[in-house]
């Protein structure tokens, strides 16, 4: 469905961090408090999220970025100046 668009290394990198952020957000989360804060949540969220790029090897937002910048070159393209001589 989906080409990969990020390296090797990147994903790596991203299951690592990814991993880190959720095995963080998991202790805090098991920790009996009085109050709960949104942090770890927010973490075990964008941590999962992460791993599951680093797994596809796929990044929505590199993939609207590279669109947005193709998307700008034809545009520049189009508008180009034109030397009459």
């Amino acid at each position: 469905m989906f080409r990969p668009n990020i390296g090797t290394l990147n994903a790596l990198i991203r299951i690592t961090f990814g991993l880190t952020l959720v095995s963080w957000g998991a202790a805090a989360l098991a920790k009996p408090t009085y109050r709960r804060q949104s942090s770890p949540l927010m973490s075990v969220i964008f941590g999962s999220m992460s791993v599951a790029e680093g797994i596809t090897r796929f990044c929505p937002f590199v993939y609207m970025y590279e669109g947005y910048t193709k998307e700008m070159d034809d545009f520049e393209e189009d508008f180009s100046p034109v030397n009459p001589s």
